[in-house]
């Protein structure tokens, strides 16, 4: 799964870094823990352009997809992820899967290893350059007119390499010679896409622990990300 990430590039960064048009506030702040039904900036094609897959835009929308059939938008909270194994079948997942694929832009995520003893130690993955991790994204639109709310939800996959040693799944990371074809809404092979994730780039991750901080959405700032000795703040 996916739980936890980090925000921390302003937009200009972000839509500069993914070839995008920025429509996110200038003034949002860095955030060092992304958690579940928080807005945050999300690469898309540009929707007046909607079958060329080349312009994009980056936008803020809220994590946790919201399917457009929904009832009550609180579903949202329990769709933050989505196994790219079951993506194409599942209905809350299906329609946008063919019509409304995102990126996320993340600095890095969070994850939490469990250790022989039945503790667990919090690791921040992120790459030793600093440059952004792409992961696979899908997003949704609920309700109509000045109530409508724009969702995503980030596909997730068997973990691969040193990754495997903190947990069975990460997020599913897309190299930048799949962005366009992800972001393309006539793509037909978009599924053939999904059993390929960036393999190099997850296994180049730095794997870093760091403090049991992370673990409360409340906390935030570059202290969570903060390398420890390995196993010295345990819950």
């Amino acid at each position: 799964m996916c739980g936890r990430y980090t925000s921390k590039k302003n937009p200009v960064e972000i839509a500069e870094e993914f070839q995008a048009a920025d429509h996110v506030s200038a003034d949002r702040k860095p955030d060092y823990n992304v958690a579940p039904t928080r807005s945050v900036p999300v690469v898309r094609a540009k929707r007046s352009e909607p079958a060329s897959g080349q312009a994009r835009e980056l936008v803020e929308m809220k994590w946790g997809l919201v399917p457009f059939w929904a009832k009550d938008p609180k579903i949202g909270g329990r769709m933050f992820n989505a196994r790219a194994e079951s993506v194409a079948s599942k209905p809350a997942f299906r329609t946008a899967l063919k019509k409304r694929r995102c990126i996320v832009p993340a600095d890095g995520y969070y994850e939490w290893k469990k250790l022989d003893d039945g503790k667990k130690q919090p690791y921040y993955m992120t790459s030793p350059d600093g440059s952004s991790l792409a992961f696979a994204g899908l997003w949704e639109l609920w309700g109509e007119g000045e109530d409508v709310l724009s969702t995503f939800t980030i596909i997730t996959t068997d973990a691969a390499g040193h990754l495997e040693e903190i947990h069975d799944r990460m997020p599913f990371l897309l190299p930048p010679n799949a962005w366009t074809q992800w972001l393309d809404p006539s793509e037909p092979e978009v599924a053939a896409l999904l059993e390929h994730p960036d393999l190099t780039r997850a296994d180049s991750l730095e794997l870093r622990p760091v403090g049991a901080e992370v673990g409360k959405v409340a906390n935030n700032g570059p202290d969570l990300i903060t390398p420890i000795e390995p196993d010295a703040v345990l819950f």
